[in-house]
């Protein structure tokens, strides 16, 4: 296959990022990769789509680090490609790492997706319906029996309101962004730092309003699904605990959180059961639950992370398992001749 990895720029790239696995594995099982940031995307005047890509120099690397150091070289350098010879596009781009540099980015590269997706290339997660979801309103479409009680709002007291009514205790975080920047827990203990927390959560815009769950005390439970089923092999799931011994709430890898394995339960299994028909009616091929006891915190559908983590600590082989998928999804599409549409591809 020729794959193509759109990600945010490959000088921010990292060596435990889920991305750099897959490409990893991509290229020891002999697929063409390339990884195209998106700032390098190009419209041609014949309508087909390019981009100035990095390319892998090798065919073989020892380990994660060995890649990245490879593409991210100065003996590497851009060339140009022809993203619409492409069999798959992964998006793997993080739109809330360009908030405040390239606002302009992820809804131009989204667009370009949209293009490819339009002239038959299988491209995941489902362009369109990530546009849908390039906020965390999105989640609120899900069904309410898997969601914390929650409020959306873009003033000061009516926080504090909700607050009140959510029993004095509740998370507070931006309506955009991830990887847990921006997120305060807000409690009777809170006193006069609570105005400091509202302003830095205000500061880009609406705010979630998100009743405390007890549990979340001890952490989260990230539960990776593919083509909206929980990802498994050999009976073992993808999936681990994150959690912080630090005293800080939050549980985020990027936040400081450790992770450990973990065995998803009756309720966590209950939720990704709930969300699943609609990851499937969305497109959403790849996404990571962030589950606490009986609900779930959130959906990551953008360049959700996690695999390297998980097969580090499983032994099993989930990146394996994800390129043999996209293999059979490029044979689907050679059997029906490009009848099958991009959305059925992308969960079949």
């Amino acid at each position: 296959m020729k794959i193509a990895f759109i990600i945010n720029d490959i000088c921010t790239e990292k060596d435990n990022y889920t991305t750099i696995r897959l490409a990893r594995r991509a290229i020891g099982l002999g697929h063409e990769v390339v990884l195209v940031g998106i700032g390098n995307l190009i419209y041609e005047s014949n309508e087909s789509l390019a981009a100035m890509v990095t390319r892998p120099s090798r065919k073989d690397y020892e380990d994660d680090s060995d890649l990245l150091a490879d593409l991210q070289s100065n003996e590497v350098p851009k060339t140009r490609c022809n993203l619409s010879e492409m069999d798959v596009v992964l998006l793997r781009f993080d739109p809330a790492d360009e908030i405040y540099t390239r606002p302009w980015a992820p809804p131009s590269a989204l667009l370009f997706a949209q293009l490819l997706a339009n002239q038959g290339i299988i491209v995941l997660n489902d362009p369109t319906h990530l546009t849908d979801a390039s906020n965390k309103t999105y989640f609120q479409t899900y069904p309410e029996l898997v969601r914390p009680k929650t409020a959306i709002v873009h003033d000061a007291a009516e926080i504090k309101n909700v607050v009140e009514r959510f029993g004095g205790k509740a998370v507070i975080k931006p309506l955009q962004g991830s990887g847990g920047q921006g997120v305060f827990i807000i409690n009777e203990e809170s006193g006069s730092n609570l105005n400091q927390m509202i302003e830095a959560s205000l500061r880009d815009g609406y705010v979630i309003v998100q009743e405390y769950l007890p549990l979340a005390a001890d952490g989260d439970l990230r539960l990776l699904t593919l083509n909206g089923k929980p990802l498994q092999v050999d009976g073992v799931y993808a999936c681990f605990k994150r959690y912080n011994d630090s005293g800080d709430g939050r549980s985020n890898i990027t936040a400081g959180g450790k992770i450990k394995m973990a065995e998803p339960d009756d309720d966590a299994l209950r939720l990704a059961e709930a969300v699943g028909p609609k990851l499937v009616r969305d497109g959403m091929y790849f996404t990571g639950l962030d589950i606490v006891g009986n609900k779930m915190m959130e959906i990551n559908v953008d360049s959700p992370g996690g695999i390297s983590m998980a097969e580090d600590l499983t032994g099993k082989d989930f990146s394996g398992a994800i390129i043999a998928d996209l293999e059979r999804k490029v044979r689907l599409k050679r059997y029906y001749g490009g009848k099958l549409s991009v959305t059925e591809l992308a969960v079949m």
